[in-house]
């Protein structure tokens, strides 16, 4: 089977809504990996529950390489929080890892908070005042920000939304005071409509190079939140070199590239056995920040 693979299209789930970012991103990589593989790549949209209804998907499809996935690292921390359809540990072959998002947190224009010093100094002086969004329970733009408070010493309220565009709308209307998320804030940052104050990334933006990030201001917070594709468990060997080493050639694709560079998503290239090493071991690192933040499975 390996040898006149693929001989039909391939389903590439994105398990997020159409026209979000991670859409467009998964969109230009399937277009991509259709050139490479010569094969129809088609996108199938599942969004909800976080990111996981892609993968949930996997635990029933065939280990033929024709149903994958994107995956996130909520795949290592969301069976720490809550009960999941699946065992990442066992039900998944990891094919590669390609990118990742960058996080940040935004305040309207006209607030009084400058910076972030600003905002933990008003935290200190009034806890649990302080609201900020976010994508959801449990997701990196949630956990990256009780990680920075818990660093801080101070306590903030978390409002979670279901996506990116109500949290910025809810911000924008002045019903929270803040909202940590991926780069959908761009636009308003350039429009001059919010203020970013930092970045959750292991080094500062090539977009934004004024903005501090969380680690670089002493809070020793970093989510550079790497993604990839993967598929049910037990496929084929070959069949996992071929997708690997075909979705690494979607890297130097122009329209890979500018999706990337639009959304300020850095390549972070693993191939299958290097990501599968990084998931087993964030399984480990999620486990302990989520028991530490208090938001682990209640027994």
């Amino acid at each position: 089977m390996a040898q006149t693979f693929p001989a039909r299209p391939l389903k590439l789930i994105c398990p997020w809504p159409a026209g979000g970012s991670s859409d467009i991103v998964m969109r230009a990589l399937a277009e991509a990996a259709t050139k490479v593989l010569g094969q129809q790549v088609v996108i199938e949209n599942k969004p909800g529950a976080s990111g996981m209804l892609g993968p949930n998907e996997l635990v029933k499809a065939a280990p033929d390489g024709y149903t994958l996935s994107q995956v996130t690292i909520g795949v290592a921390r969301l069976p720490h929080m809550q009960k999941m359809q699946f065992d990442p540990l066992k039900d998944f072959t990891y094919i590669a890892c390609l990118t990742g998002y960058t996080f940040g947190i935004v305040v309207k224009a006209d607030s009084p908070f400058k910076n972030i010093k600003d905002l933990v100094s008003y935290a200190k002086a009034n806890p649990g005042k302080f609201n900020y969004g976010s994508t959801g329970n449990g997701t990196t733009p949630h956990l990256a920000v009780e990680e920075f408070a818990n660093k801080a010493g101070i306590q903030l309220t978390h409002v979670p939304f279901k996506g990116s565009s109500d949290g910025l709308q809810a911000l924008l209307g002045g019903h929270i005071d803040a909202h940590s998320d991926a780069t959908g804030w761009g636009p308003h940052v350039e429009a001059g409509t919010m203020r970013l104050l930092a970045t959750y990334g292991s080094k500062r933006t090539k977009r934004w190079p004024t903005v501090p990030t969380l680690n670089e201001l002493g809070y020793d917070t970093v989510s550079d939140s790497p993604f990839g594709i993967a598929g049910p468990r037990g496929m084929d060997p070959k069949i996992v070199r071929q997708l690997q080493d075909g979705f690494k050639k979607t890297l130097n694709d122009p329209g890979v590239k500018a999706a990337f560079e639009k959304y300020d998503q850095p390549v972070i290239y693993m191939d299958s056995e290097t990501y599968t090493q990084f998931i087993l071991a964030s399984y480990v690192k999620e486990k302990r920040l989520i028991e530490k933040l208090g938001l682990g499975i209640k027994t």
